[in-house]
């Protein structure tokens, strides 16, 4: 009989708590990320996917609960070996966060060189590498401001991957783009986690790129976990909240204001 296969979970979510002040952003959120996989994180806007993003990669520290790392809790650590586990971590920001007086090379090979003893030849090799890898073989030269949107978050990709990560996190990485340079980045992603073997958690709202990319789904609703699972058993799923969010189904009540809007607007009374 074969003995089932053992899946290492990369990535720890345990009973996670963030709140500011009285406001209670993260409720006791628990999930794993499994080596090798594509995690899309969905979610409205102030659902606190976001903020979890922030979280797991160290920019700060939760109330309480644990974020562990190949099964090291980032909690408890210092920033010397916290910096140490996430050296192996690469993040792709929403604004993209190249620095515009630097070149698109520079960018790149920036993380190597403060962080590597490397030398600069094979810096230089490596970065080029990592640019051809995205798409854009031949712009080392180029200053940010001289690329498009996509372009720019293409090189925050090569940036990102510049240190051959282990996980790759993106925060929204098709926001503000057109639907065309948002479907190029999303076969971005497919390439880059078949290429280079990596896990990959992406945050987004955008349900064509999760379909697209996926291998599972984490939904969070005012700050907990109301799915977790494949695609398919997404698209199946009978949670209210969940068939809202697939269908696109506005708040009820957003209803009511909006025809008590325009009655008033229409009535006599004006």
């Amino acid at each position: 009989m074969d003995t089932e296969e053992v899946v290492e979970n990369i990535v720890e979510i345990e009973n996670l708590m963030v709140s500011y002040d009285d406001r209670v952003v993260l409720d006791g959120v628990n999930f794993q990320v499994r080596r090798g996989e594509t995690m899309v994180i969905l979610g409205g806007s102030g659902c606190g996917k976001s903020t979890l993003l922030r979280h797991i990669i160290g920019l700060e520290r939760p109330t309480s609960g644990r974020i562990m790392i190949k099964g090291r809790d980032l909690t408890v650590m210092g920033e010397e070996e916290m910096s140490g586990i996430l050296s192996k971590v690469g993040v792709v920001f929403q604004s993209s966060a190249l620095f515009n007086s630097m070149t698109i090379g520079d960018n790149v090979a920036l993380p190597l060189r403060e962080h590597t003893k490397l030398e600069e030849s094979t810096i230089k090799i490596m970065t080029k590498i990592k640019l051809e890898m995205v798409g854009l073989s031949g712009f080392e030269s180029y200053l940010p401001s001289e690329l498009s949107g996509g372009m720019r978050k293409r090189a925050a990709f090569a940036r990102a991957i510049s240190m051959d990560p282990e996980i790759l996190f993106c925060d929204e990485p098709s926001a503000g783009l057109d639907p065309i340079v948002g479907a190029g980045l999303d076969q971005l992603i497919i390439k880059l986690s078949k290429a280079l073997r990596m896990t990959i958690v992406v945050v987004t709202h955008e349900m064509e790129s999760m379909y697209t990319i996926a291998d599972r789904v984490l939904m969070l609703h005012n700050g907990r976990v109301m799915f977790c699972g494949t695609v398919e058993e997404f698209r199946a799923c009978d949670n209210e909240r969940v068939r809202q969010f697939i269908e696109r189904r506005p708040e009820e009540h957003h209803e009511e204001e909006s025809g008590q809007y325009v009655r008033a607007l229409t009535s006599d009374s004006f």
